[in-house]
């Protein structure tokens, strides 16, 4: 950031980020080792590590001082970027100010928790021994919800997304999801039907887990991933993490099925590259960091849905799926495409096509809303669970717990109000492809090409640079036109699937 004598209480403030940023690498290092490298017996002390830098780093957020510079840099003469980069470090110290230590402490503490104890949970089918270490993760959230809906005067529910996607609101995503409820399962039933009637060739296993991740990789070179500033690991739940200058990226893998961790991968490499292509000269500062998590996830989604099953892009994976598991009908570009394209209605949300993700967010947030509003308590998950499944993609869950409540790492670790950003983030990236097509008239054909660098170049010069310079609305307005419109999803996905 610039430096300027007219501004020292903007100075200050941007060195206490500076100092906050390099904290939150540290951070974000330990919890990518926790998930991918820690031995269990490591779990407790990491938690309580851990939440020795969540009371630090809450501490300097709330520092007294903040609140006087805070005020005195609102009266100095800063410029537009400047002024954007108070207004970020403003609500972060507003949120952080509506919580106490002991409650940061105590959250962080009972997700570490509650994160390792599920690892072994899940597989086990153990929904009661989850609930048990549970009830503290929900506790500490139904407290954090309370203070912050008292601070920013909305709903408790709306109080956590917000932290995720900032000035986003129930009504707003009741009616966004009320309209997808109307078209979506009609379109699953009109999808599958067709293509009942297409031949797609099943893939041969097993595949070996050495040759997946030579292919995972080849498709992040592919994609553009800086591996001089990040690699790719494996997790029980797959994510994103690290720092910009350090992506950490996690998949997993299993020898009877290839697909689903070359797709995941491909995901996480859109969450990847936003985090690489951050503006440089502004890490440390709220104002690089990205705009929301529906805007994060519209990059994975990006990735994935968009280019990753583009037809065009099945022609440039074939070849490197041929060198990895040898010869066979089914990795025939034209199938290839088939098989990433296929709508099947399933139980686990990070496999599921295009078509049925959202059905899984829905109920999703139709679950933790009401959870978190003290409205049902976590003995009713499974039976909601279990009829919203049913009434939504037509699954039986009945019992399975471990394809079900517990499939998502997402609960144990405290992030409600994260699950709508998912399919907030596919409508996104339906309107960033829709913009691109307006732009570049002959996208498709390019892609088709193997020329990808279109694509990359629009999301860095719309989404990646700007960061956060713009609130939300702002960011999609220039980017596209419009704030985010639905109907460009729903347009996808009919073009796509019923041509």
């Amino acid at each position: 950031m610039s430096t300027s004598l007219k501004t020292p209480a903007y100075e200050a403030l941007a060195a206490t980020f500076q100092r906050l940023h390099h904290l939150q690498h540290l951070q974000s290092i330990a919890y990518w080792d926790q998930a991918a490298n820690m031995p269990p017996g490591g779990s407790q002390a990491r938690g309580a590590a851990l939440a020795e830098m969540a009371a630090l780093m809450h501490r300097m957020r709330t520092d007294p001082k903040l609140r006087d510079e805070l005020a005195r840099a609102e009266q100095e003469p800063l410029d537009a970027l400047q002024r954007a980069n108070l207004r970020e470090m403003q609500r972060e110290w507003r949120q952080s100010n509506a919580l106490p230590e002991s409650l940061v402490q105590r959250a962080q503490l009972a997700t570490s928790r509650c994160e390792h104890a599920w690892r072994t949970q899940r597989p086990a089918n153990d929904w009661a021994g989850f609930v048990d270490t549970f009830r503290e993760v929900l506790a500490t959230a139904r407290e954090e919800a309370a203070l912050l809906a008292e601070q920013a005067g909305c709903g408790r529910y709306e109080a956590l997304m917000d932290r995720f996607e900032p000035g986003m609101t129930c009504a707003q995503v009741d009616r966004i999801f009320g309209e997808v409820r109307q078209w979506l399962p009609g379109l699953i039933r009109e999808v599958t039907e067709r293509q009942s009637r297409e031949p797609v060739i099943a893939p041969v296993g097993p595949f070996p887990v050495p040759a997946q991740r030579v292919l995972c990789e080849q498709a992040m070179r592919l994609l553009g991933f800086d591996f001089d500033a990040g690699r790719l690991d494996v997790s029980s739940h797959p994510f994103s993490g690290g720092a910009p200058e350090d992506v950490r990226l996690t998949t997993r893998y299993r020898e009877d099925e290839f697909l689903v961790s070359l797709m995941g991968t491909i995901h996480e490499t859109g969450h990847g590259r936003y985090e690489q292509g951050r503006p440089r000269e502004l890490l440390g500062q709220p104002v690089s960091l990205a705009r929301s998590m529906a805007i994060h996830e519209s990059q994975s989604l990006s990735f994935e849905m968009q280019l990753g099953r583009h037809p065009g892009f099945a022609r440039l994976l074939a070849p490197l799926v041929r060198q990895a598991f040898g010869e066979q009908p089914a990795f025939e570009a034209g199938n290839l495409h088939r098989l990433v394209t296929r709508v099947k209605p399933g139980f686990i949300r990070v496999d599921a096509d295009e078509v049925t993700y959202p059905a899984h967010v829905i109920l999703r947030y139709e679950i933790e809303r009401p959870l978190i509003e003290g409205d049902i308590e976590p003995e009713d998950i499974p039976a909601l669970w279990d009829a919203k499944m049913m009434e939504l993609l037509g699954v039986d869950t009945r019992g399975n717990y471990r394809n079900g409540p517990l499939q998502d790492v997402h609960w144990p670790e405290s992030l409600f109000g994260y699950f709508p950003c998912y399919s907030l983030g596919a409508m996104y990236a339906a309107q960033w492809f829709a913009a691109m097509r307006r732009a570049l008239p002959d996208l498709d054909a390019r892609i088709a090409a193997g020329d990808l660098a279109p694509v990359f170049d629009w999301l860095r010069q719309h989404i990646w640079l700007p960061a956060s310079r713009y609130t939300t609305d702002e960011l999609a307005i220039r980017a596209s036109g419009e704030a985010l419109n639905p109907a460009h999803f729903k347009a996808h996905l009919e073009a796509r699937y019923l041509g």
